[in-house]
């Protein structure tokens, strides 16, 4: 039975520090309606595309308060940071049935976990209705460069996409590093994902509509955990995701996209806390210990991509890690996995944790959660006439 800590969970609270920081993001005109302008000198263009104003207010009032980037601090600092921003950025929360917390189990013990469901609510096109009790399921892990990040960071992702998909969504915490360098990551992920897969009915899921997703990291963890689950473990029922939910994913530790060099400074994801991230997450290559950034574990682009789930591939227009994620989409396409491709041409990395800044932000995650509830439809549909064609086929004389 899944473990409960407590029967609700609260939104998670800012303090007057960052009430205060929400509030100057008003005063900026970043939040609010259609018709709040926002106050800026001049566009920022760059690579045929143009930033949304909100954002660019945004990342301006963040220059002006002079947070520190991830690799000027101590990890506890940087961990605090990140945290205190994607819940001034997440603005109020979004309204759900239900959010537990929990523990599931990973590789070595129990990781905490937060169960979000959802109200009844219907995806944007009003096209939808539950057809059952048991609703499809998002195991999501989170973003942080496998360093930061945690249930609260993105608390706000996981209520829009519980909300406006009308899914159950299992967000699960695993060990960072430094503490617990590579493995570890993809060790509690893929325990989390046969926890979740042996715990589905008890969890109110339904068994054929379990997905895996996240963003950044969590989008590697997701794409590394798809590759591994395909596989199995040698029982009866075990069963690979339904579906991919990857939002600007850090695919690949082996090369240096465009991307990165057009957008390393002055985007929020800085290059010098990427290389942070990875030489504490990976160990400094050509170092006794340090990873091999080849393996697939860690680079999940080089690994067997046929045969995998659906996959929805999200990209940032303004992000490092762009290209990455879009060579991916291609690279599945190409191995014979279905796969849509999704750029945001004018949002940065880490907008899915942004809904409370402007209006792009919270339009960019509506679309990916009727995306992402469509292909949960889907894809049962298509099992089961895989199974009866093949059925049919077993049957006819030869």
């Amino acid at each position: 039975m899944p473990r409960r800590r407590s029967t609700q969970a609260p939104p998670p609270k800012l303090e007057l520090r960052g009430r205060m920081e929400r509030q100057s993001l008003r005063l900026l005109g970043a939040t609010g309606g259609p018709n709040r302008r926002v106050r800026l000198r001049r566009p920022i263009r760059r690579d045929g595309q143009t930033l949304d104003a909100a954002t660019q207010a945004m990342l301006a009032l963040r220059d002006r308060l002079g947070y520190p980037a991830w690799h000027d601090q101590a990890v506890p600092q940087a961990r605090a940071t990140m945290r205190h921003e994607a819940l001034v950025a997440a603005g109020r929360p979004i309204a759900v049935a239900a959010a537990d917390d929990l523990q599931v189990d990973g590789a070595t013990g129990p990781l905490p976990a937060r169960l979000y469901r959802p109200g009844g609510a219907r995806n944007p096109a009003l096209t939808w209705q539950p057809a059952a009790d048991r609703l499809p399921l998002l195991l999501f892990f989170h973003g942080g460069g496998f360093v930061l990040g945690d249930r609260d960071s993105h608390d706000a992702v996981c209520r829009v996409l519980c909300a406006a998909a009308g899914i159950l969504v299992l967000s699960v915490e695993y060990r960072l590093a430094p503490e617990h360098p590579w493995p570890a990551a993809p060790d509690d992920g893929l325990a989390a994902w046969w926890w979740t897969v042996d715990h589905a009915a008890e969890l109110g899921a339904d068994p054929e509509r379990l997905a895996i997703g996240g963003d950044s990291a969590g989008g590697n963890l997701s794409a590394v955990v798809a590759q591994e689950a395909v596989r199995g473990r040698g029982r009866e029922d075990d069963v690979p995701p339904a579906a991919q939910l990857l939002l600007y994913p850090a695919v690949d530790f082996t090369r240096r996209y465009r991307s990165r060099d057009l957008f390393s400074r002055g985007f929020y994801l800085e290059d010098a806390s990427m290389d942070w991230c990875e030489h504490l997450y990976l160990g400094v290559e050509g170092e006794p210990g340090a990873a091999d950034r080849e393996d697939p574990r860690v680079s999940p682009l080089l690994g067997e991509l046929g045969g995998l789930p659906p996959a929805l591939v999200v990209t940032a227009g303004f992000d490092p890690l762009r290209d990455q994620g879009e060579a991916y989409a291609a690279a599945l396409v190409e191995a014979g996995t279905p796969a849509v491709c999704r750029r945001m041409p004018d949002l940065i990395h880490g907008f899915a944790n942004t809904p409370g800044v402007g209006r792009r932000s919270r339009e960019a995650m509506l679309e990916v959660a009727s995306l992402l509830r469509g292909m949960l439809e889907i894809q049962p549909a298509v099992h089961a006439h895989g199974a009866t064609a093949g059925a049919a086929a077993s049957a006819s004389p030869t």
